[in-house]
């Protein structure tokens, strides 16, 4: 479901006083929305043709710093606009904030209204096109998990983000009783997310305590990925409205298990039909699924950084917590980080469990697909089915296991530099680097309660 609301309805809400404000925001290189909060009025005259957005949003840290060495954009190229231009199809009213509207925008050259090529809705954009010339048209789903804490942001913030109190006591998975107690929070993301145009299928208590996991309907993967940042972003505004709080971090405590973001995807043909099933092969995987998964497996190295951004996304990989450790394929196995769900039936499908909470859907979704077109186009091979525990055996390729290894494998990734072009891989290259460097120089909690008496 794309957005509810047409221009013309805008309007006419605007006239009626139902509408008085549109957010236009465009996704930064961690996912988040950013953008301008528009009075009405100036929206619906001219801004939704387009508006500008310094050109820095894609290539800031988390802390929005204007890292150093970027070849997009830089001090020394006077850090210029780029233009937000407005999807109209995303365009929907927001339940939870009185009277808003959102719209996503594209980010656009200055000069030339071209698509900037590294923004991650373009990046996304392109595979999608990719998959098109060969006949094809991608279907994902993202769930997503995250923890949910009874302090609001500013007491979170006031305690250094230390001491927090998850919402609930006891690990919470499946936990109906529980839930019901979270229900003032989770049932009012529900509602207003089905309210916004985002198909909610459930919201459900996951493997920890005070952790939660909001599933949203199978979709075509551009409108999943804009759905995708949309919930992260509604959630965060639900809990704070509520006096709560929520971390999509990958991993929030070593005591705890890791939030993911797992990404189901499968192909369908040009008329509709699911590319991915054969009947009258073992689990109902065609030979156009066996190719795309084998693609998946092939480069699972080179991809990892879109899937595990920061450092922090390398704690989730533990065996024994639900998170994967082995890049390998296994039909309804939770421990293989390639499952194969539904198997022989039309719905079969990819589930790639490599996926933090903490990922940017857009980059993560279109590193998939280029991974899996590399498998279609060269028709690659699957390799044996993995059975048993993956956790537990030693030959099974391994997820890479620090954000180093997996900026390397970008960095060298001949596939990535085809299917995303160099200067893009270079940008994100450049991003994974950063993230390392910035965090070497700094010390941690761990460090000075470690070695401040005993060292």
């Amino acid at each position: 479901m794309p957005g509810n609301l047409s221009l013309a309805d805008l309007k006419h809400h605007v006239a009626d006083g139902r509408i008085d404000t549109v957010v236009a925001a465009q996704t930064d290189i961690q996912g988040r929305l950013m953008g301008k909060r528009f009075q009405a009025e100036y929206f619906v005259d001219s801004a939704w043709e387009e508006t500008h957005s310094c050109n820095y949003l894609t290539a800031t840290d988390m802390e929005m710093v204007p890292v150093e060495g970027y070849e997009a954009t830089s001090w020394a190229a006077g850090y210029g606009d780029y233009v937000m231009k407005p999807d109209l199809a995303t365009l929907r009213l927001l339940p939870w904030l009185e009277g808003t509207a959102l719209v996503l925008c594209d980010v656009l050259d200055h000069h030339t209204h071209a698509e900037v090529p590294h923004a991650p809705r373009a990046v996304l954009k392109q595979q999608i096109a990719r998959l098109g010339a060969l006949g094809l048209r991608a279907m994902v789903a993202t769930e997503l998990e995250f923890f949910l804490f009874r302090d609001t942001y500013e007491e979170v913030h006031d305690m250094a983000y230390r001491g927090m109190t998850p919402i609930s006591p006891y690990n919470e998975d499946y936990h109906i009783f529980q839930t019901t107690k979270e229900e003032d929070v989770m049932r009012a993301v529900r509602k207003g997310l089905q309210g916004a145009g985002v198909p909610v299928e459930n919201s459900k208590g996951e493997a920890a305590a005070g952790q939660e996991e909001i599933n949203v309907r199978y979709a075509d993967a551009l409108e999943m990925a804009d759905c995708h940042s949309i919930v992260k972003n509604a959630v965060k505004e639900i809990a704070w409205a509520k006096g709560r709080s929520v971390t999509f971090m990958a991993k929030w405590s070593h005591d705890s298990a890791g939030s993911s973001s797992h990404i189901h995807q499968s192909l369908l043909t040009k008329d509709g039909q699911p590319a991915f099933f054969d009947p009258g092969q073992p689990h109902g995987m065609s030979a156009t699924m066996r190719h795309y998964l084998a693609g998946l497996l092939a480069h699972a190295g080179d991809v990892t950084y879109f899937l595990a951004p920061y450092i922090n996304s390398y704690k989730r990989f533990a065996e024994g917590t639900f998170a994967p450790t082995k890049a390998i394929w296994s039909a309804d196995n939770r421990t293989a980080g390639y499952r194969i769900a539904a198997p022989n039936s039309k719905a079969v499908r990819v589930e790639c469990r490599v996926g933090g909470a903490d990922l940017n859907p857009y980059l993560a979704i279109a590193a998939q697909l280029a991974a899996g077109i590399a498998g279609i186009e060269q028709k690659l091979d699957l390799e044996p089915e993995f059975t048993g525990d993956a956790y537990k055996s030693a030959r099974a390729r391994r997820i890479p296991e620090t954000l180093r290894t997996a900026t390397t494998a970008l960095r060298r990734s001949k596939m990535l530099r085809a299917a995303l072009g160099g200067d893009v891989v270079d940008h994100y290259v450049r991003a994974a680097e950063w993230e390392q460097e910035d965090f070497d120089r700094k010390v941690t909690d761990y460090e000075v309660q470690r070695g401040f008496e005993r060292a």
